[in-house]
């Protein structure tokens, strides 16, 4: 009899283009195998929304797999442990698993040693494999990005198998219910299946769509009230579609290539943490370890407000409250909404990082710690500090009104002059809360407490 062989499954959720299951179908019975770690992540357990996408992604690619002739064994408790054990279980040999850049999911290979296969196939080149002449990590995006477009095209995405080969007896499953991942009531996630839905089946529909529309990509991707974005970045972070699959999908035009280059800061980020893994949590550059960050009850009464969407900035306010509502906001006011925290509120941009974490459907290790860090100035390839953004110029020069109208009901009737900066105008509506900081009281705050730092 053919020993089984694991599939362990993390965020690569799909059938098509992975490689770590077609290796796996090579050598015998499959196994597939999701374990939920709370444990081995420590601080970086996965977040509540991104809990209600995994719900919804896991029964997915349950059905996918019983229409391969498997199925999806779920299990509990730290990874490395789970699986060791289910090797014993099982009789299984060998795991093959997909690389990643997490520094936990690095410990956990690590544990497991020999038997542990691993592919590459999240990224559009193999991790770490993007070097410079010294053999060291990028630290530039631009360089990074030139030496990368050498090795592209990717290549060919690997087609589904048609069938999996099963084992003779399969092991006991967890219920997918019993691990609790959707919200209890009041469900604050309730509105998020108006705007998504989970599953490698819906990557590839939504990833088609996009392609056939990317020609407005480039001239439309700040707006925030047009729908010119992919909206794919739930999909991949948790795998169900793969780069080189989305790479090859858009055109080589400048739209696409706009696009690729997206891609391509997603690899970026990735092989930074593997040169800095502690990077969501620790200044790329040491020199702001000395800045002194806003605390006590004033701060925290401001970040409260900045999470609620109460700034009295409206394209702030109604960034914050899309990202409640969906568990996700579009990139450009992403960028406005961090810069505010950080430059006007003076917060320490890891308060931001952590929200994020707990409320995008997207919340990527690396890509969430190098964005925040850009925006910050604090990384090491960011923005300078004194590059501060102007909300209210911002929304207005990228045509935010609609956008506005839409996620702050109480400026739904303030005129197209005024919804930028309606306190400004003298049509603040009662129930519209002032602003929290003027403009250039936050901005001269920001710039002296990084003049402090010599």
């Amino acid at each position: 009899m053919t020993k089984p062989v694991l599939l362990w499954l993390r965020q690569d959720l799909r059938l098509h283009d992975q490689p770590a299951l077609i290796a796996a179908c090579g050598e015998g019975p499959v196994i597939p195998v999701y374990v939920l770690d709370d444990e081995t992540p420590g601080r970086w357990r996965i977040g509540a929304a991104q809990r209600w996408w995994l719900h919804h992604s896991l029964a997915a690619l349950a059905d996918a797999l019983e229409g391969k002739g498997a199925r999806l064994i779920l299990r509990r408790g730290r990874a490395a442990e789970v699986l060791g054990a289910l090797a014993g279980e099982t009789g299984a040999e060998r795991i093959h698993a997909i690389r990643h850049a997490e520094p936990w999911w690095r410990a956990a290979e690590d544990a497991l040693g020999e038997r542990l296969s691993l592919h590459d196939g999240n990224h559009l080149a193999p991790l770490g494999a993007v070097t410079t002449g010294s053999g060291g990590q990028y630290k530039v995006y631009s360089a990074f990005w030139r030496a990368l477009s050498e090795r592209m095209p990717p290549g060919d995405a690997l087609p589904s198998p048609q069938r999996i080969p099963a084992p003779e007896r399969w092991p006991e499953s967890e219920a997918l219910a019993d691990w609790k991942l959707l919200p209890e009531k009041p469900d604050w996630t309730a509105a998020f299946g108006d705007d998504w839905t989970p599953g490698e089946a819906e990557a590839h529909r939504k990833a088609k769509r996009f392609a056939a529309q990317v020609g407005a990509y480039s001239a439309q991707r700040d707006l925030p009230g047009a729908d010119a974005t992919a909206r794919l970045s739930p999909h991949l972070h948790f795998g169900e579609i793969s780069p080189r699959s989305l790479w090859n999908a858009v055109a080589a035009a400048d739209a696409g290539m706009k696009f690729r280059k997206e891609l391509a800061w997603r690899d970026f980020a990735s092989n930074l943490v593997l040169d800095m893994p502690d990077y969501g949590a620790r200044n790329g550059r040491a020199r702001f370890d000395a800045l002194r960050w806003r605390s006590g009850a004033a701060a925290e009464a401001d970040l409260r407000a900045w999470q609620r969407g109460r700034t009295g900035y409206p394209i702030v306010d109604a960034g914050m409250r899309q990202l409640w509502a969906t568990g996700w906001m579009h990139t450009r006011v992403r960028m406005i909404a961090a810069s505010f925290l950080v430059k006007h509120l003076l917060i320490d941009w890891r308060e931001g990082e952590r929200w994020f974490w707990d409320t995008l459907v997207d919340a990527d290790y690396a890509n969430n710690a190098v964005n925040w860090q850009w925006v910050s100035g604090t990384g090491i390839d960011s923005n300078m500090w004194g590059r501060i953004m102007a909300p209210l110029v911002q929304s207005e020069r990228f045509d935010a009104g609609a956008y506005i109208r839409e996620w702050v009901p109480e400026l739904a009737a303030v005129s197209a002059a005024a919804i930028h900066d309606p306190e400004a105008e003298g049509c603040r509506p009662a129930a519209y809360p002032a602003k929290i900081v003027a403009h250039r009281e936050g901005r001269q705050r920001a710039l002296e407490a990084a003049a402090r730092l010599g």
